[in-house]
Order: structure tokens, then C-alpha cells, then sequence
């Protein structure tokens, strides 16, 4: 009943749910990814992507940007091919 006094606030968490809808829907899909490493495996390209999304950065061409420049990069320096810290102008369509 808080809203009734405050129009601030939403009468409903219909954004709420839009927001955490794909992480229901990726909890079925995971219990398919095989086994526990397969699950590990999902989850962690799924925050990648998620951190892409965040940055404004399409995945696809960010992973293909890892790839090509995973191999120049020293392991010292591989968080320079993470999500956020990529200039998304060197990523390049």
C-alpha cells in the first residue's frame, strides 16, 4: 500500500521480473549443459556475454577479438581482454 501514498513508486515489479526472466529461464536450460565442469563452462560465458551486454559491446565480435589477439597477449595481461576493460572501438565488426 505504499504507493498509494508515494507516486513515486510502482504499483507493480513488472521491470523487476523483465530483468531476472533470462536468469530463470538459463536455470533450465543449465540442467542440460551435460555435467557440473558443463554447468561451470555455461555460467561463465553467460557472464561474459553479460558483462558485453553492460559495455556495449557485441559478443560475438568480442570473442573474436579474444581469439585473434589471445595469443599476443601476455598471461600477465590477459585482463585486458575482459569485457570492460576493451575500448570498444578496437573492436571492429
Amino acid at each position: 500500500m505504499a504507493y498509494l501514498y508515494d507516486g513515486r513508486i510502482e504499483i507493480d515489479n513488472n521491470l523487476m521480473e523483465n530483468a531476472i526472466r533470462p536468469i530463470a529461464l538459463g536455470r533450465k536450460n543449465w540442467l542440460f549443459a551435460g555435467s557440473h565442469d558443463g554447468a561451470q563452462n555455461v555460467a561463465m560465458y553467460r557472464s561474459f556475454f553479460g558483462t558485453c551486454h553492460l559495455n556495449g559491446i557485441n559478443p560475438y565480435h568480442w570473442l573474436r577479438y579474444v581469439l585473434e589477439h589471445v595469443n599476443s597477449t601476455a598471461p600477465a595481461r590477459y585482463y585486458t581482454l575482459l569485457p570492460q576493460h576493451i575500448d570498444p572501438a578496437l573492436i571492429i565488426p
